[in-house]
């Protein structure tokens, strides 16, 4: 059973606030979105909200672990809601889109590292790049 906003804030020891609930809804209408469009849409729906407000909500939440940051090479950060599976990423050299992908093998850390330098690893991420359907055969038109 997914666990309410007020609840992921509650059991965080955060405090549930109109712009955090706001931050979660968006984040999870529409996983990995960025900052930028999580700003956007927090303001269409609480009106005045400024840009540090914003980014604060977001880095507070992700320390917090609710939110995952996910931050492909050339792209702005990518958050979604954490959901502890350890899953990794796809995106288009086209067009940007981001995919969840399944952990590459078998349970966390999916990878194991060759030298781990003395480190307990308990997570790998990856983000495989490529070009989506879509970018492809616009590109083959």
């Amino acid at each position: 059973m997914r666990r309410s906003h007020h609840d992921l804030l509650r059991e965080s020891g955060l405090r549930v606030t109109a712009p955090r609930l706001a931050v979660l809804d968006v984040v999870e209408a529409t996983p990995h979105v960025d900052a930028d469009t999580v700003r956007g849409e927090v303001a269409e729906r609480l009106g005045a909200v400024s840009t540090q407000a914003v980014y604060d909500i977001l880095r507070t939440l992700t320390d917090a672990g609710i939110l995952r940051r996910t931050e492909p090479a050339g792209s702005p950060s990518r958050y979604e809601i954490a959901t502890g599976d350890n899953h990794h990423h796809l995106v288009c050299r086209g067009c940007g889109n981001v995919v969840d992908v399944p952990c590459a093998v078998g349970k966390s850390p999916c990878l194991h590292a060759s030298d781990d330098h003395g480190f307990l690893i308990d997570s790998a991420e990856v983000i495989y790049w490529g070009y989506c359907p879509s970018c492809l055969s616009n590109s083959a038109s």
